[in-house]
């Protein structure tokens, strides 16, 4: 008999809402401002974070900063252990990234391996600064030395927990919920 999943809502709309504010203060506070700052949201949730926190600054510091997104895929580590055809998504970085502090924004930090493979898609566009990661949720179970410098939430998970991210401008709400195997 299957055993039945346990989902435990950690965040709300609200949760969310005010871990992005929090977040967003933060990059103003330790870049100093936001002239020299440009975020890159990872496709698919990160990429609308990125842009709700480039509004954020925006509101805060009265600077419009750069946003783009990318699409991680061809540079994972785990490309060629794949059996089915990868479905790669556009990449959009419309600005000179050298010499810029770079916010990457992600979803979730879990082993660190989506973050790798941003890393070296962000240094195929020249040489940044300051690279930064920012993750709305950290759950734990690192693989590599990532870490974030700016989180919403850690949440501490098991290995085989799920961690599910919903987001308005994807699922029509936003929450954090861990699926609990």
């Amino acid at each position: 008999m299957p055993k039945k999943q346990k989902i435990v809502l950690v965040m709300d709309a609200k949760a969310v809402e005010r871990a992005l504010i929090r977040v967003a203060h933060e990059m103003v506070e330790k870049n100093k401002g936001a002239e020299n700052l440009a975020v890159i949201g990872i496709k698919t949730r990160g990429a609308y974070l990125a842009e709700r926190i480039a509004k954020l600054i925006e509101q805060i510091e009265k600077v419009k900063i750069p946003v783009g997104l990318m699409d991680i895929t061809l540079y994972r580590d785990d490309i060629q252990t794949k059996l089915e055809q990868p479905v790669v998504q556009k990449t959009e970085v419309l600005f000179d990234v050298v010499d810029k502090v770079i916010v990457l924004v992600d979803d979730v930090l879990f082993t660190g391996r989506t973050i790798r493979a941003a890393l070296d898609q962000i240094i195929d566009f020249g040489r940044p600064k300051n690279i930064q990661l920012a993750v709305l949720v950290d759950r734990g179970h690192r693989e590599l030395p990532i870490r974030a410098d700016y989180v919403g939430k850690n949440i501490p998970t098991a290995k085989d927990d799920r961690v599910n991210v919903k987001i308005t401008e994807v699922d029509k709400e936003d929450s954090v919920s861990i699926i609990k195997q």
